[in-house]
């Protein structure tokens, strides 16, 4: 049987009920009635059971079969059976619908504070992700930068240096030039100086004198004045031959093959073309 000392559910939620929400004097009496109804016939279910265990066997594999037949029975039986209101008096009902619906309220207004905290949470963690966004950003665009600006920096090195390197080469060119022509005036001066008065002794007759003019070309003055009118004529690369072109210095050129006539003219004589 039921404990004495245990407090009904029908007290409980009468106390409730008046505590919260207030309700007539025949309100409550009739819930009252309706709870202790309840209880004894929840208590006399209890007693039914309770007595039904004693007949029970002894045996443990048994009593779990017999255990396990209650369980689906009452499964069914919760599963056919509609859902009852405990009193179908309309202000009961009344006021036991707005204790639900405050306490729905309770937990709905609890429901929103976790949300708008969680909202505020998650604003303030989106503005701290967009500032360390931009701030990588910034970062980003001055790496760019300074990566651009060592790229220009570096080709404008590169220009500088192919510059200055070209410069030498043309300077040392220059350099190897002058040397070169500096050596050919000194071979030429030497091999093929200008013609002067002789005398030839191995003969009886008088010296004669070899009337030669002061105002002749060297060998040196002549390739430069064939080279010059190559390079600045090349259309018209011969040069006329006159009185200030010793004769065995032009034919020396022409058997040599570094000149060569004018196949129509030949007072006209120009540098032989190397390949």
């Amino acid at each position: 049987m039921a404990e004495a000392g245990v407090d009904q559910p029908g007290d409980q939620e009468t106390v409730s009920l008046t505590s919260r929400n207030p309700c007539s004097e025949a309100a409550q009496a009739a819930l009252q009635n309706e709870c202790e109804e309840q209880f004894a016939q929840l208590e006399k279910l209890q007693n039914e059971i309770i007595l039904c265990r004693t007949e029970m066997c002894d045996d443990p594999q048994d009593q779990l079969v017999d255990r396990l037949i209650e369980t689906e029975a009452e499964l069914m039986q919760w599963l056919t059976m509609e859902p009852k209101l405990l009193s179908t008096n309309p202000e009961i009902l009344l006021h036991t619908a707005k204790e639900e619906m405050l306490k729905l309220c309770s937990k709905l207004e609890m429901i929103a504070a976790c949300c708008q905290a969680r909202r505020d949470s998650l604003v303030e963690a989106q503005k701290r992700e967009e500032k360390w966004l931009a701030d990588r950003k910034e970062v980003l665009i001055a790496a760019t930068n300074h990566v651009e600006r060592i790229q220009t920096e570096r080709e404008e090195l590169s220009k500088l240096s192919i510059l200055q390197d070209t410069k030498n080469k043309i300077e040392k060119m220059k350099h190897y030039q002058e040397c070169l022509i500096e050596a050919l005036q000194d071979v030429l001066g030497d091999h093929f100086p200008l013609p002067q008065y002789e005398t030839n002794p191995n003969k009886k007759k008088k010296n004669t004198a070899l009337n030669l003019t002061e105002d002749l070309l060297s060998i040196n003055e002549i390739l430069e004045l064939l080279m010059s009118k190559i390079l600045e004529t090349p259309h018209d690369p011969y040069v006329t031959i006159d009185a200030k072109f010793w004769p065995p210095y032009v034919e020396m050129l022409l058997r040599h093959g570094i000149a060569v006539r004018h196949p129509e003219n030949n007072s006209k004589i120009r540098l032989e073309t190397f390949c």
